[in-house]
């Protein structure tokens, strides 16, 4: 990125709360710290005086606030993703979720993704799947789609982006476990944190992709640990911000969806509706923005929840959804530039909400919230704080 193509707009907050660089769309967004009222910037301060360079740059979409206080801020400013180049794509851990994801990358990601590096502790299961991910081709177009090849540890972060989708502990079908996702924090914790130390020792300036259960404790967990030096304390020379995000909020989104095609009481959803929040827990599903039902967007919410739980009654994990719509889909959009469902960094937690990179900068989308819609954002952000 060339930062003479910006307009800078400098603003000093904790680095822990949110991202070192953004793409400003509303002035509201400059004052106050950066967390869950950026998505309806009405709730924030007012808006600092700009100058006529500046105000014509927001009203351009090239207005890039730079937080000053974070030590790599100037190197911020060249992280982006999306562009003309495809990009080297690194997938850890080929369980079940990974198997999906891999091949949901190679049939559908060849406009943006060069190859895909793929490692696991089982070498016979990336030999396998470098293998069967080999002989998938569109007959006579040899090269249309993304090559897959073995990667060892040392080569991990030798990429544009690193997909950790490895995980310790999934309660098996049957199990008397309530949320499983939190039941998997305490043993993916570590795995994760330790995969961040290798990035930071790497230099990694890619995006680091948190898959794995829970996606948005494990984001912040995965940031912290990155940016921790060898006292122990924050230094913040490790990942940005920025440069983690979740896919977890993707498939929660399909799954609304889901109900909503099924039920005209949810119907609205289908073209008024978000969702926001994290993969589990606090997820909110919103039935409309602009005609918000407290009653129907929480019965909505549930449904959501436990639609994985309807899978495991019937037998089986819950995997395929969630890395095709979480991962594959929604990785894709982000390269490409475009809207899509992810976990950014808002108030010091990572927070599910639709976002796109741009040239200028991360980019949430700002809406008008209904009061009872952004108590539960609030609310959600408070169980996630409680939760990291």
């Amino acid at each position: 990125m060339c930062i003479t193509k910006h307009f800078l707009y400098k603003t000093e907050h904790d680095p822990a709360l949110g991202p070192a660089v953004w793409r400003v769309t509303d002035p509201r967004q400059l004052s106050g710290d950066p967390d869950v009222r950026r998505l309806d910037p009405r709730r924030l301060g007012e808006a600092p005086a700009l100058t006529e360079g500046r105000r014509s740059a927001l009203a351009e979409g090239r207005l890039t606030a730079v937080n000053v206080l974070h030590p790599r801020h100037e190197a911020a400013l060249d992280f982006v993703t999306p562009g003309p180049a495809k990009k080297r794509v690194h997938l850890l851990a080929l369980g079940d979720v990974g198997g999906t994801l891999l091949l949901a990358l190679k049939l559908l990601g060849g406009d943006v993704i060069s190859s895909i590096g793929v490692c696991d502790l089982n070498e016979k299961a990336v030999a396998r799947w470098t293998a069967e991910a080999g002989q998938i081709a569109w007959p006579w177009d040899y090269g249309a789609l993304p090559e897959a090849e073995p990667v060892g540890p040392g080569e991990l972060f030798d990429c544009d982006v690193f997909i950790f989708a490895a995980t310790r502990a999934v309660p098996p079908v049957g199990s008397a476990v309530e949320d499983v996702r939190m039941a998997q924090l305490e043993a993916n914790r570590p795995l994760a944190e330790s995969f961040a130390r290798r990035a930071r020792e790497a230099g990694f300036r890619g995006l680091f992709i948190v898959l794995s259960d829970p996606v948005d404790p494990l984001c912040r967990a995965v940031w912290r640990a990155s940016n921790l030096g060898p006292d122990g304390e924050l230094d913040y020379l490790g990942l940005l911000p920025e440069q983690v995000q979740g896919f977890g909020l993707g498939v929660m989104n399909a799954r609304a969806a889901y109900f909503a095609r099924r039920d005209p009481r949810f119907a609205s959803f289908l073209t008024e509706g978000r969702t926001f929040g994290p993969h589990g827990k606090g997820l909110v599903a919103a039935n409309s923005i602009a005609h918000y039902d407290d009653g129907l967007s929480r019965e909505l919410t549930r449904l959501t929840l436990e639609a994985n739980l309807r899978i495991r009654d019937l037998g089986f994990k819950p995997y395929v959804a969630p890395a095709v719509s979480s991962g594959a889909m929604q990785l894709l959009l982000a390269l490409r530039g475009q809207w899509h469902c992810g976990s950014v960094p808002l108030g010091g937690v990572w927070f599910g909400c639709k976002n796109r990179f741009t040239p200028w900068g991360l980019e949430v989308e700002t809406l008008e919230l209904p009061d009872a819609l952004f108590a539960r954002l609030r609310e959600t952000e408070r169980t996630l704080h409680e939760i990291s």
